[in-house]
């Protein structure tokens, strides 16, 4: 399993030089209601690849925990940087690897505020001809999954996100609270008047941080989100290790 933090210096050298792709988790430390922990954005996005790990082109990188998550600020417990900070840190890991000559990589991401600030990242790394690295949600390409299984799209501390962590860290859910997170629970994102949204911060239209139905939740659909999302992070990494990195630097679609 080639996962870089458990390397030495010596067998990583021999790692690094047969991978294709670095497989970067990057997530959040934030409320997820009261039955989810607060690593549940970061514990799925590092289960996903690192169920790719055993593959001698891909190399695991050390998750990067804490994101842009400031809006869950009034919840005990959420940690958060500034999206500057976060963009910097995943661009110097990136480069990082790519000085070993990884020059490829997926951040496989389990949080949703940090979209845009990885989005820059990309493409910084992309124009810079440093590494391409695109960045990818786990729930990416799921929507027809989680329609069939739940019914709905994706929440926050949902049936989606609550099943996801009952398939890769059940023993940090506390199933009795799950009636309580959707007592609390919004219907949608946000808070809409007139067309703006008034629900900057969570709190402003959750009273338990939840938006969704999590007591819908299973372990059952979980593994399917799961297995799903593998399947679609192994399709990607198939992908993107068959393209020359030429042909992925912008000026090759001029």
């Amino acid at each position: 399993m080639t996962l870089l933090a458990e390397r030495t210096t010596t067998t990583a050298s021999d790692a690094l030089a047969e991978a294709e792709v670095a497989l970067l988790p990057t997530g959040s430390v934030e409320q997820h209601g009261p039955a989810l922990p607060l690593g549940t954005d970061f514990l799925a996005a590092e289960a996903v690849a690192r169920e790719l790990a055993d593959r001698e082109e891909v190399v695991v990188l050390p998750t990067v925990p804490v994101g842009v998550s400031e809006h869950h600020r009034q919840f005990d417990g959420t940690l958060w940087t500034d999206p500057e900070t976060f963009e910097a840190y995943v661009r110097d890991v990136v480069a990082s690897v790519a000085s070993h000559g990884v020059r490829k990589a997926v951040v496989v991401n389990g949080h949703g505020g940090n979209d845009d600030a990885l989005k820059r990242v990309a493409r910084d790394l992309r124009q810079s001809e440093v590494a391409f690295a695109p960045s990818w949600n786990w729930w990416s390409g799921l929507d027809d999954l989680i329609a069939e299984l739940f019914d709905t799209s994706l929440g926050h501390a949902d049936e989606v996100e609550s099943s996801m962590v009952l398939a890769v860290a059940e023993d940090l859910v506390r199933e009795a609270a799950l009636a309580d997170a959707e007592a609390g629970a919004s219907d949608s994102w946000g808070e809409r008047v007139h067309g703006a949204n008034v629900g900057l911060d969570t709190a402003d239209f959750s009273d338990s941080g939840a938006v969704g139905r999590p007591t819908n939740a299973s372990r059952e659909a979980g593994e399917e989100l799961f297995d799903r999302a593998t399947e679609e992070l192994a399709a990607l990494v198939d992908w993107l290790g068959d393209r020359d990195l030429d042909a992925l630097w912008p000026e090759a679609h001029r």
